[in-house]
């Protein structure tokens, strides 16, 4: 159940077939209590891993496998983060892919960030 206090920052990555790390602007502060990804298309060889990081800093129990078997046009994963995740106002997080994975694919991300 979401509250008044949680609120949703999305953000992209333009292929996670291509490894590297895309980030985005924190507008306040607040924990990282769910990430969702979600995918333009399938993905073919091998599962793409995603990983954030804040300020140097993985965030704990955010990591999200994007599963190569059975990837299609809006498959949906999530992660719970439970530590490592407190966000500052006007920071930034880190999105990583290993690009392990072939076939360029738009991945979107949203946070959901409770105050």
């Amino acid at each position: 159940m979401r509250t008044l206090n949680d609120y949703f920052l999305t953000a992209k990555i333009t292929d996670i077939s291509t490894a590297g790390s895309t980030f985005v602007a924190v507008p306040d502060g607040g924990r990282i209590v769910k990430i969702i990804t979600t995918i333009k298309n399938s993905i073919s060889s091998a599962n793409a891993a995603l990983s954030f990081e804040i300020g140097g800093t993985a965030v704990t129990g955010g990591g999200i496998t994007v599963a190569q078997s059975g990837s299609a046009a809006g498959t949906v994963d999530t992660a719970l983060p439970t530590a490592a995740n407190r966000v500052e106002e006007d920071g930034t997080i880190e999105m990583i892919t290993d690009g392990g994975s072939s076939t360029a694919c738009e991945c979107v991300i949203t946070f959901v960030i409770r105050r």
